[in-house]
């Protein structure tokens, strides 16, 4: 008989499970270990994805150069693929790694056939010279990447990357925007655990799992970082929500144990933030419906250029439409969206998490009430 949960219950697992309930995580590593993977975006409306997720979890203790310590000085954590990830989720990667380009890569595959004389060129130059960014390396490629888009003839950037999937490069950290890169083996830690690809491949929807409490075996195809889970975890089915889904054995241990106690707290999250970022599971477990809306019109936007989801407890509530003017050192509140009307407590809740964001970035907050 298949387990049954009500959407309160599967909301208190997703929310504990990506660290937003109000046990805080104390670091950076920590908070990588519990997600898995932290999204890159360069858009900073209000701050770096990858800062605002990890402040979201870590609050005033954190401090935007922990990650650039970690990443370049402890490599504890490491970026590939547009994500920070942990160190010790390298292993687990290292098999696909190695086996990509898959047969399904073809065109990828014939360019690197094709630029094995470039492939080296840029190894040796890194061999001899150490970590570089991108302009600081020549194009010596014998073939042209072929694209209609903005990758066409970006032939340093795109081997760049491709050794990096392949594990012979790494990103060694970051000069502003620029990623830096040098040999996998100046970057990596050395002797790290061997798996066999289908162990490795179960490892890392385990990690899926454990990183969203209750996931589905089946998602939205994600072109890097897959979503789903496949059938690891307890098979549940959730009250008033169609379908099967899977579910991390110790959170329903946990939540067992809770006897239906949780204490949430207020916080605003990322767009990019894992517990929105699969729109689909953001809508049928916590009915919150949501996109990133800057690539539309303005006239055509219902919540901002870059709303920040709003959560409290155990429930995404709306969001927050804001910007932060560096210049002027104001971060100015456009609108609070609130998808059912705020009580007084959410309403204070929430104005004191804008205000603390805002001490946080070293703003003013200019729009609340």
């Amino acid at each position: 008989m298949v387990l049954r949960l009500t959407r309160h219950e599967a909301c208190r697992i997703a929310v504990t499970a990506q660290r937003l309930a109000a046990d805080r995580p104390g670091d950076v590593v920590e908070v990588l270990e519990e997600l898995a993977i932290v999204n890159i975006d360069p858009t900073a409306a209000i701050m770096p994805s990858a800062d605002h997720i990890l402040w979201s979890r870590i609050g005033w203790a954190y401090e935007a150069g922990m990650l650039k310590t970690a990443v370049e000085t402890d490599r504890t954590v490491f970026e590939l693929d547009g994500f920070f990830r942990p160190m010790s989720a390298l292993p687990m990667m290292l098999p696909s790694m190695r086996a990509w380009p898959s047969p399904q890569w073809q065109k990828h595959r014939r360019w690197l056939e094709a630029n094995d004389r470039f492939r080296r060129d840029i190894l040796e130059r890194l061999a001899a010279e150490g970590a570089l960014v991108a302009r600081e390396i020549p194009d010596t490629s014998q073939e042209p990447w072929p694209s209609t888009g903005w990758t066409n003839n970006r032939n340093v950037t795109q081997m760049l990357e491709f050794l990096a999937r392949r594990g012979e490069l790494a990103i060694a950290g970051r000069r502003g925007r620029d990623r830096v890169w040098d040999l996998a083996e100046r970057v990596y830690p050395p002797d790290v655990p061997v798996y066999r690809l289908a162990e490795a491949e179960r490892m890392r929807a385990l990690g899926r799992l454990r990183s969203q409490g209750i996931a589905r075996e089946k998602a939205v195809a994600q072109p890097v970082e897959p979503m789903d889970v496949g059938e690891v975890g307890v098979p549940v089915e959730v009250e008033g929500v169609a379908g099967e889904w899977r579910v991390d054995p110790d959170a329903l241990a946990a939540l067992n144990a809770s006897n239906g106690a949780f204490e949430g707290r207020t916080a605003l999250l990322s767009p990019f933030d894992r517990l929105v970022f699969d729109r689909v599971r953001a809508q049928e477990l916590f009915d919150f419906e949501y996109i990133v809306e800057m690539y539309k019109p303005a006239a055509a936007r219902r919540w901002g250029y870059f709303a920040l989801p709003i959560l409290h407890g155990d429930r995404l509530v709306g969001k927050l439409d804001a910007a932060a003017d560096r210049k002027a050192g104001v971060l100015r509140v456009a609108a609070i969206h609130e998808d059912s009307p705020f009580d007084a407590e959410m309403t204070a809740a929430v104005d004191a998490e804008i205000r603390s964001l805002g001490q946080w970035l070293g703003l003013s907050v200019e729009g609340l009430a």
